[in-house]
């Protein structure tokens, strides 16, 4: 009898799920969460011939090398900025993500970060328990509404079109730019006029973002940026860290050229620039904006139904939900071939 294929599980998720790779594989699965160090990786992936892996683990050249069996990478997550696709797709190694299943809880994070940001609650909070309430005043943490106002959605995937729907309940009129306009169909659905980036930033009351990163989209929202934004406006981040220059916006904050921000995402995650810290308009949140339980259950499932299926087993095998670079390693395959 031939001896199963191995695969490696980086970090600790949901174990009856992952359990279910049991049934095909020999696993082995990272008992507590572990900040690997890139041989670590190497090791693990030069024996393994699939792996589940989290947004904590950089997968690029030099972890995969000398990955002679290694086939498939399954990232838990619908982001993949630490995956090195190009360098996996040279290998011969398929990728994948988690998306759809997230979709309407970020959005419903999104949206309740853009509240807290726009309305000051964890200032308020903040505020009332350091003891400093002492009796009511009328112009005491006023914020901006939300309702009536003008949203800016920039980067309008599933998740931006989910957040524009939320929009139309509040009667906000909401613009939004993306790298290619949606069809006008969709434009309807979600009540969402299409503009410039320069007039998006302009023209919100409250920004979100919500585009993938790339170096085409690093630092994105620098000084330039909030210096075309409105001093009252706010600033929501649930996308990746590195699209916003946190420096410019601390800037921004302290003179008086932006209103607030909420972050749930930062450039070196999970250290935090010092200066964000300081500021009292920032609400900051560690990178949970898919993190109910449904949904973050639903991730690890679809993680383990690609790995299951990259590597030739199960009811869609040979054909994994969620594939991020399938042409590539076929077109890499045809060229060693």
């Amino acid at each position: 009898m031939s001896e199963r294929p191995r695969v490696w599980v980086s970090q600790p998720l949901f174990d009856d799920i992952v359990g279910r790779l049991g049934e095909y594989f020999q696993v082995s699965a990272t008992a507590a969460v572990t900040q690997h160090s890139p041989a670590a990786i190497n090791a693990a992936l030069r024996a393994a011939d699939g792996a589940l892996v989290t947004l904590n683990d950089l997968i690029g050249a030099a972890q995969i090398a000398g990955a002679e069996r290694l086939r498939a990478i399954a990232n838990v997550g619908v982001g993949y900025n630490n995956l090195d696709v190009p360098a996996l797709s040279a290998a011969g190694i398929l990728a994948s993500n988690t998306p759809d299943v997230l979709t309407e809880t970020t959005a419903d994070f999104g949206w309740a970060l853009m509240m807290a940001t726009a309305r000051r609650i964890s200032e308020a909070e903040r505020w009332l328990r350091e003891g400093h309430w002492q009796r009511w005043s009328f112009d005491s943490l006023l914020g901006g509404d939300v309702h009536g106002a003008t949203l800016g959605i920039l980067g309008m995937g599933r998740i931006g079109q989910a957040i524009a729907r939320r929009a139309i309940g509040f009667g906000m009129r909401t613009l939004y730019h993306n790298r290619s306009r949606l069809p006008e169909a969709v434009e309807r659905e979600c009540a969402a006029s299409y503009t410039s980036f320069e007039e998006l930033l302009g023209r919100a009351d409250h920004l979100i973002l919500v585009l993938p990163y790339s170096p085409q989209s690093h630092h994105l929202i620098d000084a330039a940026a909030f210096a075309r934004m409105q001093p009252h406006a706010t600033l929501t981040n649930i996308a990746r860290g590195g699209i916003i220059d946190e420096n410019a916006l601390c800037d921004a904050l302290e003179q008086g050229r932006l209103a607030a921000a909420g972050l749930d995402v930062y450039e070196g995650e999970p250290k935090l620039n010092p200066r964000l810290l300081e500021q009292r308009r920032v609400v900051l949140t560690p990178h949970i904006a898919s993190g109910s339980l449904a949904t973050r259950r639903a991730m690890v499932s679809l993680a383990v139904d690609n790995l299951i299926a990259v590597l030739g087993y199960g009811p869609d095998a040979g054909r994994p939900p969620s594939p991020l670079n399938a042409d590539q390693v076929a077109m890499t395959k045809r060229g060693a071939a």
